[in-house]
């Protein structure tokens, strides 16, 4: 059995869908089971047991991990993730599961200039001294977050960032799934930490050109100072504190620290990763202006 945390994120879900298509006895935990349920296409739905847990009540984990024996563990960004996933990684331990996949961030280390890296550094830790065979996945930038770029693009094709000259990697969840479920139901795996990245880098001028291109509309690349992008995300997105910093942070490191592209998903997968280009054409009516759909 294969427990699956952080089942309602995009890369959870697709994980999920994954293993049911390969025939996986699967649990997926969420603190709103019928919220997950209500995500989950029927097929899916059909082959996963949802069980309802809370990461923060241990003896909900007990009972949500027992008689399995591989775990995935990711969970939303935020203050109190390092804290959860680490009683998630006690938790696993204590029900004597055989091997955690967890979903972690480039460079996490203690040294990182993001502090969400910083405290994936201290799961991994936490994951390493458990005794738990693992694998750790460092994703790059995930494609599903250029959603958020959408509303901005549709009213008045602008994207705004405070990434110069950077560029991201930029790779789908599908993708980053695919391997997850590689992790746990292939041998060989453990003991290892993956960097997966896109085919190639883009900047945030080359992302507006592709997206421009598409919609056959001009799309422009906004830059802004750290500051001042952090003041845009908090009043006009509303984003709160930590996430905004968070974006400024990640942005700052993509020009601090050129990203280069990997053969990691071919090496793993035997195909290359799905394409930038390829995502947005399958999203493409979201970045449209809404008269355009009409």
């Amino acid at each position: 059995m294969i427990v699956v945390m952080g089942a309602t994120g995009a890369t959870g879900s697709a994980l999920l869908h994954r293993l049911t298509a390969l025939g996986e006895p699967t649990r997926a935990l969420s603190r709103d089971p019928g919220r997950l349920r209500a995500g989950l296409d029927a097929a899916t739905l059909a082959r996963t047991e949802v069980v309802a847990a809370d990461a923060a009540d241990p003896d909900s984990l007990r009972a949500a991990f027992s008689g399995a024996d591989r775990l995935f563990l990711t969970m939303a960004n935020g203050p109190a993730q390092v804290a959860l996933e680490i009683r998630a990684v006690e938790a696993a331990a204590a029900a004597g599961i055989g091997h955690l996949v967890k979903l972690s961030a480039p460079g996490a280390g203690p040294d990182s200039p993001v502090a969400i890296a910083r405290g994936h550094h201290t799961v991994e830790v936490a994951v390493r001294e458990s005794g738990v065979p693992y694998t750790v996945l460092r994703p790059y930038a995930f494609m599903q977050k250029l959603l958020l770029l959408a509303p901005g693009v549709a009213a008045g094709g602008v994207i705004t960032g405070a990434m110069a000259d950077g560029a991201c990697t930029y790779i789908d969840c599908r993708d980053i799934a695919d391997v997850a479920a590689a992790a746990l139901t292939r041998p060989g795996f453990a003991g290892h930490t993956y960097t997966l990245t896109g085919s190639r880098p883009y900047s945030q001028t080359e992302l507006a050109g592709l997206l421009g291109g598409l919609l056959d509309r001009p799309v422009r690349y906004v830059d802004l100072p750290g500051p001042e992008l952090h003041r845009h995300l908090t009043t006009t997105a509303r984003m709160p504190d930590w996430l905004a910093t968070h974006v400024v942070e990640i942005q700052r490191l993509a020009r601090t620290r050129p990203e280069t592209p990997d053969d990691t998903v071919v090496r793993l997968l035997g195909r290359p990763p799905r394409t930038l280009e390829a995502f947005l054409r399958e999203h493409l009516d979201l970045f449209r202006p809404r008269a355009a759909l009409r």
